[in-house]
């Protein structure tokens, strides 16, 4: 990130006051970073989201009422272009694969040291998908628990992944097994280069936001 590049405006949403201004704090002294807002509840969250259009949204998942997870639809109607990072103290299985599904960029807990938040944060922005190191068996054991659909041969093409071409579902497929983009390349011999490309193409025609929803999606189909 430039010196001359504006600041990624953040909106941190916990309900436990000392935690919020703590984690405010520490974001504060970063200059690549600016906490535009705060909030303690979901219905603060999405008043404060509409009002400052923020570029990621820190997300607690145990707030008052209402989930984070149950709020993400919301906070993502209300600030379309922003990115939503969860950042909890939840290790429930259940919980990551909703907040996944439901678009979030990456799925953190509290535990995470501060330069590898701020780094989280940097890698959403890019358009990356993070999981807590914590939490990868249980995102691999989210995806087996999926209803299966049979891998036929005809599948694909008739379902929502139809217009993806032969190309695109092979990547997809390789994303679903959890390789990067490195990976792909070397398993299809063809250059890192070109993989993102087609990982773009692919996000874009399936109206997708990260690489964890489209694996999400792979597995629901039987691609992966």
């Amino acid at each position: 990130m430039s010196a001359a590049a504006a600041p990624i405006r953040l909106l941190v949403v916990d309900d436990h006051t000392l935690f919020r201004r703590g984690l405010t704090a520490l974001l504060a002294r970063d200059a690549r970073f600016l906490v535009a807002g705060d909030a303690a509840d979901a219905g603060e969250a999405l008043r404060r989201a509409q009002e400052l259009q923020p570029d990621l949204i820190l997300l607690d998942n145990h707030l008052p009422g209402v989930n984070g997870v149950d709020a993400l639809p919301s906070l993502r109607q209300a600030a379309p272009q922003a990115r939503v990072l969860m950042l909890t103290v939840s290790e429930d299985e259940a919980d990551l694969a909703a907040a996944l599904r439901a678009g979030a960029s990456g799925y953190l807990l509290k535990t995470i040291e501060g330069d590898a938040l701020s780094d989280a944060i940097l890698r959403a922005m890019r358009g990356e998908s993070i999981v807590a190191p914590e939490m990868t068996d249980k995102l691999v054991a989210a995806f087996r628990a999926l209803p299966a659909t049979p891998a036929e041969p005809g599948a694909v093409q008739d379902g929502p992944l139809a217009s993806l071409s032969q190309r695109e579902q092979e990547i997809l497929r390789e994303i679903a097994r959890g390789s990067s983009n490195k990976e792909i390349a070397r398993t299809l011999s063809i250059a890192e280069t070109t993989v993102k490309i087609h990982v773009q193409h692919i996000l874009r025609k399936l109206n997708l936001s990260s690489r964890v929803q489209a694996a999400v999606l792979a597995t629901e189909h039987g691609l992966a």
